[in-house]
């Protein structure tokens, strides 16, 4: 077996075995609290860029199958676990991890301490880290580390390069993808809704010109600072068209109506985060992931209203707008891998454009009459 190192930026090591792709990698090292879902997660655009830890102790156990991928070339930079199954016990699996990883160049490392390597990140923050050879000095991995900036263009490639159609008879979907989870399109699909899939960079004017009832800002990875074309074009159709945000997209809303946003420590990764609804009281179990979040001080009162929060840390989870029909949430409501609480959010959307579509045929009667 190959031995592999985990360095990071910080000079602490890991030494564990390898497995997936034999190549190098670097990226900002992550975990996520999940049990289950890995297949989703390792291909979640969303985590463009970054060094998965897995906290559950196995990982690959029921493979890895055709049905659960969220994108069809992963982004991910390489998986950290305390032990990867060799062979995996499932009816639908149809190939190992391990041969998954290397099919798509992904490298991992198993065999180290994660409980460790957890509790450091939790402790210092996220922070950059290389899969390199046994042999390699930590000292000098670590000072390159430390004197090199991470691309700041994740959702530039992972976006869709060109607009496409999934068609349907109800209602018409623009879907901005900033790096969407097929989870999201299938819960648009399910629904019979015309689905119109378009890049980040596309325009308000562009959007107009598509006539949707309701425009879906997808989830994503990176800061949403570095997507200023998309606040640019959220602020361009908030009010002409029902809004509703999901992850990069909440911030990317909230930024959009003179919120901030910031870096989180070390963020929300896994698939049993508590949240409360102000309105109902009712407290959900939400699938997150993101490292960056909405300042709740720089929530102007008189546009935004928070309308959910975290139980873990107080932050925000939810906003709606005070007078156009648009509102967003920082969890994942497809819950691919994770939980079903708030799956409905995609009824409540379309329930919004309903009523908004119903009021502007009123205003164009009144106004003929």
């Amino acid at each position: 077996m190959t031995k592999r190192k985990l360095i990071l930026e910080d000079g602490t090591t890991f030494v564990g075995t390898a497995f997936g792709s034999e190549r190098e990698s670097t990226g900002e090292i992550v975990f996520n609290t999940g049990m289950t879902g890995y297949q989703e997660i390792l291909s979640d655009p969303s985590y463009c860029d970054q060094i998965v830890t897995f906290t559950y102790p196995l990982i690959g156990n029921y493979g890895i199958n055709r049905e659960d991928f969220e994108t069809i070339h992963p982004s991910i930079n390489g998986m950290i676990v305390k032990e990867v199954c060799s062979y995996p016990s499932n009816f639908r699996s149809e190939e190992s991890l391990d041969s998954f990883l290397k099919a798509k160049d992904i490298p991992g490392i198993s065999g180290i301490d994660t409980r460790k390597l957890t509790k450091r990140i939790r402790e210092y923050g996220t922070m950059k880290g290389t899969f390199t050879t046994a042999e390699a000095s930590s000292e000098d991995v670590a000072y390159t580390l430390s004197n090199t900036l991470m691309p700041r263009n994740q959702v530039q490639r992972v976006s869709t390069i060109k607009p496409y159609v999934v068609p349907g008879r109800g209602e018409r979907i623009v879907l901005v993808d900033f790096g969407m989870k097929h989870g999201i399109l299938r819960e648009f699909t399910k629904r019979n809704c015309h689905v119109t899939v378009v890049p980040y960079h596309t325009t308000a004017e562009e959007i107009l010109q598509l006539k949707p009832d309701g425009v879906m800002l997808s989830n994503g990875p990176g800061n949403p600072k570095d997507v200023p074309e998309a606040v640019e074009m959220i602020q361009g159709i908030l009010g002409h068209i029902p809004l509703f945000g999901i992850c990069l997209g909440h911030q990317l809303f909230a930024l959009a109506c003179g919120a901030e946003t910031s870096k989180m420590k070390f963020g929300h990764r896994g698939s049993n985060h508590p949240v409360k609804d102000i309105a109902s009281g009712k407290v959900y179990m939400t699938s997150q992931n993101h490292g960056y979040t909405v300042e709740r001080d720089s929530i102007h009162k008189e546009r935004l209203m928070i309308s959910q929060y975290a139980l873990n840390d107080n932050s925000v989870e939810g906003l709606y707008h005070q007078e156009f029909p648009a509102f967003s949430v920082q969890y994942h409501p497809e819950s691919a891998p994770g939980p079903q609480d708030s799956n409905p959010l995609f009824e409540e959307f379309l329930t919004m454009i309903q009523q908004h579509t119903r009021r502007e045929r009123v205003a164009c009667l009144n106004v003929k009459i």
